[in-house]
């Protein structure tokens, strides 16, 4: 089970989009898990969770660059949802891309 988790600044806006792609996974049988939280809590949820991609909702792509720094040590790849399949809520898209960057992920 891949482990794919979106932060934004409450984890509320991502929590419609991680739906999304979570539906796509299981309409087509993917070993996935998507979930939503607040970038605050990142930590917690890497020591206790330990995912395997995260990321971030364009809202808060700013953090990109500091959450690269809080993930080292925890071979997990980061990245930022791109804000038009964001404002499309285009799960389909955006799991792909997520799986993609996890496959291309050099540990």
């Amino acid at each position: 089970m891949k482990k794919i988790y979106l932060f934004c600044d409450q984890g509320m806006s991502t929590s419609m989009l991680a739906k999304k792609m979570q539906d796509i996974g299981d309409k087509h049988n993917l070993p996935v898990e998507v979930k939503a939280y607040s970038i605050k809590i990142l930590e917690k949820i890497l020591e206790e969770e330990h995912p395997d991609c995260v990321l971030l909702g364009p809202q808060v792509r700013h953090l990109l660059e500091d959450t690269e720094n809080r993930v080292e040590g925890y071979n997990v790849p980061v990245g930022v949802v791109d804000s038009v399949d964001y404002g499309m809520m285009d799960g389909e898209r955006v799991l792909k891309k997520a799986i993609l960057m996890m496959k291309n992920y050099k540990k």
